[in-house]
């Protein structure tokens, strides 16, 4: 239940170099207590006076939500992003309060959550019920134009099977209100549960696609278009492709390096299609598996080859991923950055990695807490503005 990026392209459509956009959800906390505080939306209200749209409440009162411009280079998104990040966190800040960039809340009682005043969410609510307790979770989204809906349905399933190493990357929310969950992105199982969420189905065309919205519809299993929550899913009113699988990252550099990965695997599963390639048919049951699995270990233990379907060692997978769409990243000049910060990536370990050894240093959850806020905006980017993005 979020803002969206679908903003008619100022371009035409550029195959090589398509336009990108993120949006990214923040979790609001107290930073005397370090827990999760119901007061986005005061921050919502003190950011837009230079932000505008690019900022907005979530479902939840602990949610915070921005998103970028559409962009057609990397260093462009990574500028806004950062920028974004600082804007958000200089508007809490005045607030007394503090953002972190973390799939799920670390401390806090946080179900079931405070849900925003909304005829909408409120319609939600009677629907799914209690599935709204665990709602307290940060996605990081990727749009992507595509020439038409059509063909952004059939990108779609070629994505499918890279989206658990984009998981197993961004992996970002290993604690829970004061546990560790053993997982390295809680947030995934957690979302999971949805009717309507977690990978897509196969969809041989948009007519295909269309009709299966529209049984679930009078199923009753969508409030309405926006709640389809499939982790790639096509605009209902734009040709622009959505991948909205991973924990929010933890930082803008590993947001800019996702949406560059998604961007060029965008762009090379539109070739496929081109080429009249419909794209692997993988079971659902073994994408499921494969999730699990990407969201248990990130990139550590073992994960699925999406190209032979074998357990690998994880982090081999992010080199499987780069070879898959290397021609795709060298075309826009973004190789060389999108192989040093995978390294980079590599070297540091994962958003979860990095919470969980900033727990172990004393133990203590609030330092985890405090890890989030120092590392959502660079110190010395803190004080810059967005006025230059919108």
């Amino acid at each position: 239940m979020t803002a969206t990026l679908d903003a008619p392209p100022p371009v035409p459509f550029d195959a090589v170099c398509p336009l990108m956009g993120v949006e990214e959800e923040y979790l609001v906390v107290d930073p005397a207590t370090r827990e999760v505080s119901p007061w986005g939306a005061r921050i919502v209200e003190r950011a837009a006076v230079t932000m505008g749209d690019r900022v907005c409440t979530e479902i939840t009162k602990f949610q915070v939500e921005a998103k970028t411009a559409p962009c057609a280079g990397v260093a462009e998104l990574e500028g806004q992003l950062r920028r974004m990040r600082a804007a958000v966190a200089a508007a809490a800040r005045d607030e007394g309060l503090a953002l972190v960039a973390s799939g799920t809340a670390v401390l806090g009682q946080v179900v079931p959550p405070p849900i925003n005043d909304d005829p909408r969410y409120g319609v939600g609510v009677a629907t799914y019920r209690a599935l709204h307790d665990e709602l307290s979770i940060c996605a990081g989204h990727v749009h992507v134009h595509l020439p038409d809906r059509e063909r952004a349905v059939l990108v779609g399933n070629h994505v499918r099977p890279w989206l658990p190493v984009l998981i197993a990357l961004m992996a970002n929310s290993p604690f829970w209100a004061g546990r560790d969950t053993g997982y390295a992105s809680w947030r995934t199982l957690s979302w999971g549960k949805w009717p309507v969420a977690g990978p897509p189905p196969y969809f041989g065309s948009l007519r295909e696609f269309d009709e299966t919205i529209a049984a679930l519809t009078e199923m009753g299993a969508l409030v309405d278009p926006g709640t389809i929550f499939w982790d790639v899913r096509p605009s209902a009113r734009l040709p622009t492709l959505e991948i909205r699988v991973t924990d929010v990252p933890a930082t803008a550099e590993e947001s800019a390096l996702l949406a560059a990965l998604v961007r060029a695997l965008v762009v090379v599963s539109l070739e496929r299609v081109e080429r009249g390639d419909p794209g692997p048919p993988l079971p659902a049951e073994r994408l499921r598996v494969a999730y699990w699995r990407a969201a248990r270990d990130g990139l550590d233990g073992h994960g699925v080859d999406p190209v032979t379907g074998r357990l690998r060692p994880a982090a081999e997978l992010p080199g499987v991923l780069l070879e898959h769409v290397r021609h795709a990243l060298a075309a826009t000049g973004d190789l060389d950055l999108v192989t040093r910060r995978l390294g980079r990536l590599a070297a540091t370990g994962t958003g979860a990695a990095r919470q969980r050894a900033a727990h172990a240093r004393r133990g203590r959850f609030t330092d985890v807490v405090d890890h989030l806020i120092d590392h959502l905006v660079p110190a010395e980017e803190a004080g810059e503005g967005v006025t230059g993005s919108r």
